[in-house]
């Protein structure tokens, strides 16, 4: 991967992917087990070649981080 500055750099592999009309759900398994689960374009999809068993980084980059309790 080329260099980011991006601090939020999850690396692990594509476990599913759910195409859409537009959009797909990717699902990442990170060691561990743990699932991070994105919305891309499905044009992205495409181009990046996303598989299941491939190996890619989820980058995290937002300004807020909400978090709410009942």
């Amino acid at each position: 991967m080329k260099k980011i500055s991006a601090r939020n750099n999850l690396k692990g592999k594509v476990k599913v992917i759910k195409h859409g009309t537009v959009n797909s759900e990717v699902t990442i398994e990170l060691p561990g087990g743990t699932e991070i689960v994105s919305m891309i374009t499905k044009s992205s999809a495409e181009h990046l070649e996303l598989a299941p068993g491939k190996e890619v980084h989820a980058i995290i980059k937002a300004s807020n981080v909400m978090i709410a309790t009942d």
